[in-house]
């Protein structure tokens, strides 16, 4: 008797719908994929309606990758119903697992975002300062509806319990398959797991590094031209590695190009800025010398964008998770 093929769906939250276009990149391997599984919903790649899905039964598709951040209404409403719809929910994706580069509007607000975009930009003419609203009614009576946005910028397991996680920004081509043949054989990994190495990123690393590390400054990239065989950091460029999980095949470094840390943290380094400042902490030999505080602020200065650099992926499952204001 011919096995019945798995139902696959393609979920898209707050994205740039990269990871669709990666799960395409697996080339012909999507044919072999295709033989064990039918996609019956992916809006990028195919027409789809949200109607479609909300008429299939409890669990009728066996499993969903969700990809993107949850960033409004509208994102968190398909993450419940995927939820409710899916055997399997995947966390696909950088975004989905940490929240991502959306996650970084953590450091404002829904407020300030509209101010900025829809009156303080100098390409926006907009006297009455009309944003968008949730609903409204034109002189005819209809009735237009637009998503609710958040506050807020939530990865998907702050909204829907999650099975399983596949990081990165996007995943490549050798994990979606990983992951994709993992499914087809039934031999699932304990709920929960992250279809990533636990070692940390320096552990594929094949460039050289120094045996006692110390760095007197930090350059960015273009401000020095950078040795293919050296360590980032031995040459004082900040490189997320040594607070990043393995399994991307350092497709970035061997790019010549420091790790920014889209696969997240360690099982160990649960907050990973945290743990990456720990380490300039060390490679700046503060813990060998007595240094003030103005020599503090001097050091740290030549950090542009913090922020951005150590929670570039995952402020929204740090311990930050937001900026207050």
């Amino acid at each position: 008797m011919e096995q019945e093929k798995l139902k696959i769906a393609i979920c898209r939250g707050a994205t740039c719908s990269g990871c669709d276009i990666a799960i395409l990149d697996i080339h012909e391997r999507i044919l072999a994929v295709l033989e064990k599984a039918d996609i019956v919903f992916a809006p990028t790649i195919m027409d789809a309606k949200y109607e479609d899905v909300e008429k299939m039964g409890e669990n009728e598709i066996d499993v969903c990758f969700y990809h993107g951040a949850v960033r409004d209404s509208e994102n968190e409403h398909m993450a419940r119903l995927m939820r409710e719809k899916s055997k399997i929910l995947i966390a696909f994706g950088a975004c989905a697992c940490f929240g991502g580069i959306f996650g970084l509007a953590n450091v404002t607000n829904k407020k300030e975002i509209f101010k900025e975009v829809y009156h303080d930009t100098a390409s926006t003419v907009n006297e009455d300062y009309v944003v968008p609203q949730p609903l409204y009614t034109d002189e005819m009576g209809h009735e237009l509806s637009l998503p609710k946005f958040y506050d807020d910028v939530y990865a998907l397991d702050d909204k829907v319990e999650v099975d399983y996680f596949v990081p990165l920004c996007p995943p490549i081509a050798d994990q979606i398959m990983t992951c994709i043949n993992t499914i087809v054989s039934g031999n699932l990994p304990p709920k929960g797991a992250v279809i990533a190495s636990e070692r940390t990123l320096c552990s594929e690393c094949e460039r050289v590094k120094s045996d006692k590390r110390k760095i007197t400054r930090i350059y960015r990239p273009h401000e020095i031209e950078i040795d293919e065989e050296k360590c980032f950091l031995d040459q004082g460029l900040l490189c997320m590695g040594p607070a990043t999980r393995a399994g991307c095949g350092t497709i970035c470094i061997k790019a010549n190009v420091p790790c920014r840390g889209c696969n997240g943290p360690t099982k160990e380094a649960f907050d990973q800025g945290g743990n990456f400042l720990n380490l300039i902490a060390t490679i700046f030999g503060i813990e060998d010398e007595e240094l003030s505080e103005e020599d503090l602020v001097k050091l740290f200065k030549q950090i542009k964008d913090p922020l951005g650099t150590f929670y570039r992926f995952t402020l929204p499952k740090s311990t930050l998770r937001r900026v207050k204001k």
